[in-house]
Parts: structure tokens; C-alpha cells; sequence
């Protein structure tokens, strides 16, 4: 074995992290007899080698030795060396993507073709694999052979004659998944393949078959789910939760052509057989590498669970019944209501997904939801508060089960972190981002605390008037704050809710800020002093002296934060246009977007400053542009320049539909039969979030898109508040 290994230069190669040289010493430690060594390896593999999917020189000249590894049955764990070369070989660039890539690209695109083209060459193997005594090797081999290798056909027709012959249930589930893989790859194949998957999800078939089976269907074939899915699926988990536990990789064989009294026959043998008993647990040290920590999370995950791919395959069928909320709503409401609480935690888990990305109907789901904070399991009662926490409004079903938690449980009010400032629980989060004022024996706590939790002021503002008994401790405690270096991070949360609730009253203690704030986040802190007197309006007018010397003079402070200051407790425009005018000037976009949004704060009486604001609606900066379009609507009480702006950015880029639609409600100009009345519709007959995203999400993307829905309907009903006519 690694003949030749040691006359590749390595050390001419380079992973992510420097010079080559070492990776000889990983691929010999993945043929290692020690686990722990064969662990650090793999880690090593990725981490450095394939780096977070990348391809490099060192790569490709691993790909014969990690075949060589592959085919020796004495090597252990050869199924993760299968699937670390599934993930070098499996990178598709098809022709949008060659469109896209730059010169700097050119080289690692160059790698990818490589990568795939020399382990599509050597897929065959994987062929053996696939009747090999290892089960860790037969679990990957599928998945490889329906990535990788270029004779689809070939490789449909080996996962239909193992299933009848394997006898290890997760590995037969991962020759189904690897059938939809094909399928989606090879759309000329989707037919037959779903052909199959309907057989397989028949009645008669073990319930982790069937479950599988239309999984792969949502994903490949979903118009050939069965028109009662949710009755199929939530009959299929009751099966499942009945099921003995039982040793790994001993299912029945069971084939796919037979009868269904042959299969159930097969399994209620098997289950006899099996009994209950949980397999044995291999001695291991605490995992050192990232690997073995994802390989410890998994086994804590899975332990002790009747049938632990359950979770994976309900993702899968969730993704692909795509934007049949009504159908996954059904699903997941039944699962909340499972006895297994490992099942209701992948409910939680996937109803935080689907809020998170489609518009739905969720009264009952989030009730269910709230339901599960009571509960003694404690990672149970934790993790549907968190999935409230990033609801918002829609977490109202279960605001009475909030209360109750956060009543019941004072020690989770605060989260402590080993660094940072410590943080809001969830549970007094999701009842304050309610309004609820049962929220305030729990902030008022963290007030008290040394170091007030860093989100407290925005929750604070979440809770509107709710919130005004806080009022005096926010200033005995801005009081007490020490103008340091170290003052902003305490004194932003009090300034925060201080501003939230408009707390006039706290004038000499924002007054002793911003006269004293330190050299260190000076300019951060007094930024933070100004809004809050901003806030207060004319009933800080006994700041104005103070705000006009700081105006002619303001150091290190934003003149622009200062004028807006000014304006909202003086209304003096003649004093702040000359500072904003030259604002606009200024080289930081986001400078230039301040002095833009406190100009069409002032209306028409910055009308003078409608020329400027018109040469910026060509600039290239988006954002700059829309809140100059929105800018001179309201200088200058006019649309008709200033909405094909607005409705060109709202294509272009989904995350500015709040700013514009904030700006169309206000001026109520959705016609019937308007370009903007059409857009306004549109939106809100998505069932998508706008701000969806594939992979990823912020924590208040819901509530964004919430208010984004809210301010479509104010728009489309003509509920204009005060603002210009067009």
C-alpha cells in the first residue's frame, strides 16, 4: 500500500493551512489500527486538505491513494473514506456556474473538473463495496455509486437487487436515498425510479422502508406522494415509536417485489429476534478533533432511539414537499404530539425551519410549540423556547405557556457565556418581544444585575409602555454607570430602553453621558446619548444650548447624529440644513445615508436640497439610492421620480422591501391598477418569505418579513398616516 506516496513532491503542494508535507503522515494514519489516530487523520483530511469543500493540488494527488485505502478490506472506517471522496469528486460546475468564475477562480475550477473526473474514473469500486462485510463501507458505497459514477442505469439496477439482500436497515435506507439521488441527477431516469419508490412506500413494507421511500419521492417525484401523505406519515412515525429498539445494522432483508405478508412476516420475525437491548457503547476518550466531536454529537443524539434516521428522512420529506405548508404543518402538529420527546425535539427542530421560510397558518403549531416548555425533559423545554424566541408575534398562542416558564424558572432568565456579555433567556425573550408585560419582574432582574444583559434595551423596546415601571431603574443604573473606557458596552442597553420608552425624565442622566463620554467608543456612546435625547423631542429643551455648541464643534461626534438631535427637540431647520447638505458629501456611504434619511425627516422644509437628493437616485450604491428616492418624495411631496426607484430596487434586492414598503404605506399611493398596487399583491400571494435563504437565516428574519407583510396590506388599504401626496 502508498507505493510511490513518498516521490510525490509534496511539499511543493499546499492546503489551507501552508506547506503539503505532512499529508503522507494523514493518509498513513487513516489505514491506522488505532481509532483515535484514524480520527485525528480524517479531521486532518478536512480540515486542511479538502478545507471546507475545497479542491488543491494535494487533494487531487490523494485521490489513488485514497482508492488504494478504499479496497483493502484489512483498512477500518473505509465508509468514511468513501465519503470523504464522494466529496471531492462530487462538486457539479455546470454552465451558470463557469459563467460566474473570475480569473481568480479559474485555477480551483480547474481543480474541481479534475477532482471529479479522476474519481468518476475510479467509481467502479464502489460497485464492490456494496456486498463488502463492513457495514460502514456498504452504508456510503451507494450515495458514491449515485454520485459519482457515469452509468446511472447500471447503478439503479444494483440498488434494486441488493435491497431484497441486505440485512442492515440503514444501509437499505441509504440504497433508497441514493435511488432518489440518481433520480435527480438523471431526470430520464425519475420515472422508473419513482416507479420503485411507490412500490417500496406500499403498504406491507417496514415502516422505516416506507417512511424512506417517500421521503425520496417528495424529493425526486412529488406529484407521486400519495394524496393522503400526512395520514401515510403520521401512521408510519406511530409504527416506528412501537417498534423495540434494536441493534444496529440487524434489520430483515425484505424484498421489494415480494408480497406484503412476506415482508411484515420478515420483520415481526426479526423484531422477536432482536430484542431490546441498546448496543454496546465503544470506550472512547473526549474527542479532541472536529470530527470526533461531530462523530459525539451524533451518538449523543441518536442514543437510546427506536429508529435515530427517523429525523433525516422527515427533513427530506419536508424539503421536498417544498411549499405544501398546509400538508408539513399537519405533519409537525403530530409530531408535537408524539409521547417519544426525541421526535417532538426533530419537530421543534423542523417547525422553526418552516416558519422560518414559508407563510402558513401556525396558530395551532405554535400552541404546540408552547405546550412543550412544561415539560420535564429539560433540552425539550429549551429548545421550543428558543424556536419562540425568534417568532415574535407569532409566538402570541403561547404566550400564556411563556409566562408559565419564565415564572417557574428564574435561573434560566439570564444566560451566562464563558466570554462576551451575558444575554436574555429565550423564554423572557419570545414574552417580551410580545409586549407582554409579565416579562418585567424578569428585566427588571437583569437590571439589577453587575453587567445588565447586553439585549436587554431592545427587548425593552419590544415591549413598548409595557415596559414604563423599568423607567427608574434604567436611570439609577445609567447613573451609576462609570464613564471608562469600558462604558458603552454597559451603558448602550440602559441607553437602548431609555430611548425605547422616550423616558424624558432620565435628561440628566443621558445630559452626564454625553458631556462625559471617554476617549474609547466615544463617538459610539455619544451617538447612543444623542438618540436617546432625540427621543425625548421638545421635552429636552433644556439640552438645546448644549446640542448647538456640540453642533459647531463636534469633534469625533457625527454632525448628522447631532442636527437630527437638534431637529427633533428644536424643529430648527435653518440651524441643521447646512450640516446635513454637507453630509451628503461626506466619502462613507453610510454617513451619506444618515445625512439623506434626517433630510426627508425634515419634509418640505429641506425642499432646497432636492437637486442633491435627485443626483444620488443614479448612484451605485442601492440602499444609498432608495433612501434618497424615499428622501426627495418627502422634500419634495412628489412620486413620480421616486417610485420607479423604489420598485427597481424591490426586484432587485429583496432585503430593501421594508424600507420601501415603510415609505409606500406612509404615502398611500397603491392605486388600483398601479405598478406599485401590482407589486404589493405579488408579495403578499407568496408563500415564500422574502427573506428566505438557503442554508442560512438571521434571527429576526420572520419578524422582517411579518412587518413586511403588514405594511403591504396598510399600503394596499390606503391607510396613509401623514406624509406627501403624489
Amino acid at each position: 500500500m502508498f507505493a510511490g506516496i513518498d516521490e510525490v513532491d509534496w511539499a511543493s503542494m499546499e492546503h489551507a493551512y501552508g506547506p503539503a508535507d505532512d499529508v503522507p503522515a494523514m493518509l498513513r494514519g487513516l489505514a491506522s489500527a488505532d481509532p483515535a489516530e484514524r480520527e485525528a487523520a480524517l479531521d486532518g483530511m478536512y480540515g486542511a486538505v479538502h478545507h471546507q469543500g475545497d479542491v488543491y493540488a494535494c487533494t487531487l494527488a490523494c485521490i489513488p491513494f485514497l482508492f488504494e485505502l478504499v479496497v483493502d478490506p484489512g483498512v477500518q472506517d473505509r465508509g468514511s473514506i468513501v465519503e470523504l471522496l464522494t466529496s471531492i469528486g462530487g462538486i457539479d460546475l455546470d454552465g451558470d456556474d463557469e459563467d460566474e468564475i473570475d480569473e481568480d477562480e479559474i485555477e480551483g475550477a480547474a481543480n474541481y473538473a479534475m477532482a471529479a473526473t479522476a474519481v468518476t474514473a475510479g467509481a467502479g469500486v464502489f460497485f464492490e463495496l456494496m456486498a463488502d462485510e463492513d457495514p460502514g463501507a456498504r452504508l456510503s458505497a451507494p450515495l458514491a455509486l449515485a454520485t459519482l459514477h457515469s452509468h446511472p442505469v447500471r447503478v439503479l439496477a444494483l440498488l434494486r437487487e441488493r435491497l431484497p439482500v441486505e440485512p442492515a436497515e440503514e444501509v437499505r435506507l441509504a440504497l433508497v436515498e441514493a435511488a432518489g439521488r440518481v433520480a435527480l441527477r438523471h431526470r430520464s431516469l425519475a420515472g422508473q425510479v419513482a416507479d420503485w419508490l411507490t412500490r417500496l412506500a406500499g403498504e406491507g413494507f417496514p415502516p422505516g422502508l416506507r417512511l424512506a421511500a417517500l421521503a425520496q419521492l417528495a424529493r425526486c417525484a412529488p406529484d407521486a406522494l400519495p394524496g393522503d401523505v400526512v395520514r401515510v406519515v403520521t401512521g408510519l412515525l406511530r409504527q416506528l415509536r412501537s417498534v423495540p429498539l434494536r441493534r444496529a445494522g440487524a434489520a430483515p432483508a425484505v424484498d421489494a417485489q415480494a408480497g406484503p405478508a412476506e415482508a411484515v412476516a420478515a420483520v415481526d420475525a426479526h423484531s422477536e429476534a432482536a430484542g431490546t437491548g441498546e448496543p454496546p457503547v465503544e470506550d472512547r476518550a473526549a474527542p479532541v478533533t472536529l470530527v470526533g466531536q461531530l462523530r459525539a454529537l451524533s451518538e449523543e443524539e441518536t442514543s437510546g432511539r427506536t429508529a435515530p434516521w427517523t429525523a433525516d428522512l422527515l427533513r427530506t420529506l419536508h424539503v421536498g414537499l417544498d411549499d405544501r405548508v398546509a400538508e408539513r404543518t399537519a405533519l409537525l402538529t403530530d409530531q408535537l404530539r408524539s409521547p417519544d420527546h426525541q421526535q417532538r425535539i426533530d419537530a421543534l427542530r423542523m417547525s422553526s425551519g418552516l416558519i422560518r421560510a414559508w407563510r402558513g397558518s401556525y396558530e395551532e403549531l405554535v400552541r404546540l410549540v408552547g405546550e412543550q416548555l412544561a415539560t420535564p425533559e429539560p433540552r425539550l423545554a429549551e429548545t421550543a423556547a428558543h424556536v419562540l424566541e425568534e417568532l415574535f408575534g407569532l409566538a402570541a398562542p403561547a404566550a400564556d405557556a411563556l409566562a408559565a416558564r419564565v415564572v417557574a424558572d428564574p435561573g434560566a432568565w439570564i444566560q451566562d457565556w464563558p466570554s462576551g456579555p451575558p444575554g436574555l433567556g429565550s423564554a423572557v425573550k419570545a414574552l417580551a418581544r410580545l409586549g407582554d408585560a409579565r416579562a418585567v419582574p424578569a428585566l427588571a432582574a437583569a437590571l439589577e444585575r453587575p453587567e445588565v444583559p447586553h439585549d436587554v434595551g431592545f427587548a425593552i423596546g419590544c415591549m413598548g409602555k409595557a415596559a414604563a415601571p423599568l423607567t427608574a431603574l434604567l436611570r439609577r443604573r445609567l447613573g451609576e454607570v462609570r464613564l471608562h473606557e469600558g462604558a458603552y458596552d454597559r451603558a448602550s442597553p440602559l441607553l437602548a430602553g431609555l430611548t425605547a420608552l422616550r423616558a424624558d425624565e432620565a435628561m440628566p442622566e443621558v445630559l452626564r453621558v454625553l458631556r462625559g463620554a471617554p476617549e474609547y467608543r466615544g463617538e459610539w456612546l455619544r451617538t447612543a446619548a444623542l438618540r436617546a435625547l432625540g427621543s425625548f423631542g421638545p421635552a429636552a429643551h433644556s439640552a438645546v444650548p448644549e446640542l448647538r455648541v456640540l453642533l459647531r464643534r463636534p469633534g469625533n461626534t457625527s454632525a448628522t447624529e447631532v442636527a437630527e438631535a437638534l431637529w427633533a427637540v428644536d424643529g430648527d431647520a435653518d440651524a441643521v440644513l447646512p450640516v446635513l447638505i454637507e453630509g451628503l458629501q461626506a466619502e462613507r456611504v453610510h454617513e451619506r445615508r444618515s445625512a439623506v434619511n434626517a433630510l426627508g425627516r425634515l419634509g418640505a422644509r429641506a425642499a432646497v436640497t432636492a437637486p442633491r437628493l435627485r443626483a444620488l437616485l443614479g448612484h451605485e450604491e442601492l440602499w444609498l439610492r432608495v433612501d434618497a428616492a424615499i428622501a426627495l418624495w418627502d422634500v419634495s411631496g412628489r412620486a413620480e421620480e421616486s417610485v420607479p426607484v423604489l420598485l427597481a430596487a424591490w426586484e432587485k434586492n429583496r432585503h430593501v422591501r421594508v424600507r420601501v414598503a415603510e415609505c409606500l404605506a406612509r404615502t398611500g399611493v397603491a392605486g388600483a391598477g398601479s405598478d406599485v398596487a401590482h407589486v404589493l399583491r405579488a408579495e403578499l400571494a407568496s408563500v415564500r418569505r422574502h427573506n428566505a435563504m438557503d442554508g442560512g437565516y438571521g434571527s429576526h428574519d420572520t419578524y422582517e418579513d411579518e412587518k413586511l407583510l403588514a405594511l403591504c396590506r396598510q399600503a394596499l388599504l390606503g391607510s396613509t398616516g401623514k406624509g406627501p401626496t403624489t
